[in-house]
C-alpha cells in the first residue's frame, strides 16, 4: 500500500486509477531485505505500460515553486543516493524489462507549472504536474550537492531537457533517449 501520507504520492496513484493504468503500490512501511541480508529502500509502484517496458516508480515529490517568495525555485530535482542505488538493484533483481523512473510530482503553488494547464492533474483541490526522468539518464546526469545529507540533483537545463510528462512514459513504454 502506498502511504497515503504523502499526498504526492496520493495524487500520482490517483492519477493513474482514473487513467486506468494498471500497477502495484508498494509497501512502504519497512525497507526489503535482500538474500544476502542488506536492505533496500523500497520503490513507489510497479507501473505497466503497452510496450514492453514495465516501470519501477520512485515518487519524488516537490513543490512548483519552492523557496520562500523572494528566493523561488521551479526544477527543484534532487534525489538521495540511496534511492539512486535501490532503484538500480530492483532493476537488477527484477530483470531487462524493469526500468527504474524517477516522477517528480510538482504540487503547483503558483501561476507557474511545470506543463501546459490541459497536462495537470486536480488532486484535493490541488494541482500537479507529473514529470519523469529515466533512472539511466538521471544517474549519469546527476551531481552531488549535499555530503552530509548524501543527494544529488540534475542541472535544471539538462532535467528540463529530459523530464518528459509522465503520460509519454506510460503510453509508449519506451525510453527516451537525452
Amino acid at each position: 500500500m502506498a502511504n497515503r501520507d504523502n499526498h504526492y504520492e496520493a495524487a500520482f496513484e490517483a492519477y493513474l486509477r482514473q487513467r486506468g493504468i494498471p500497477y502495484v503500490a508498494v509497501d512502504e512501511a519497512r525497507r526489503s531485505l535482500l538474500a544476502d541480508g542488506s536492505s533496500i529502500k523500497s520503490l513507489d509502484f510497479i507501473v505497466s505500460s503497452p510496450g514492453p517496458t514495465v516501470w519501477l516508480v520512485d515518487v519524488k515529490g516537490r513543490r512548483f515553486p519552492s523557496g520562500d517568495s523572494l528566493s523561488r525555485h521551479y526544477w527543484k530535482n534532487w534525489s538521495t543516493c540511496d534511492d539512486l542505488r535501490s532503484l538500480s538493484q530492483w532493476e537488477s533483481l527484477f530483470g531487462e524489462r524493469f526500468r527504474g523512473l524517477f516522477v517528480f510530482a510538482y504540487h503547483v503553488l503558483g501561476d507557474r507549472a511545470p506543463l501546459p494547464a490541459a497536462r495537470l492533474f486536480e488532486y484535493r483541490e490541488g494541482l500537479y504536474g507529473f514529470v519523469g526522468v529515466g533512472l539511466a539518464d538521471y544517474a549519469a546526469r546527476c551531481h552531488r550537492i549535499s555530503p552530509r545529507w548524501d543527494t544529488v540533483a540534475m542541472p535544471t537545463e539538462a532535467f528540463r531537457q529530459l523530464a518528459r510528462p509522465i503520460e509519454e512514459f506510460l503510453r509508449s513504454g519506451s525510453e527516451f533517449e537525452g
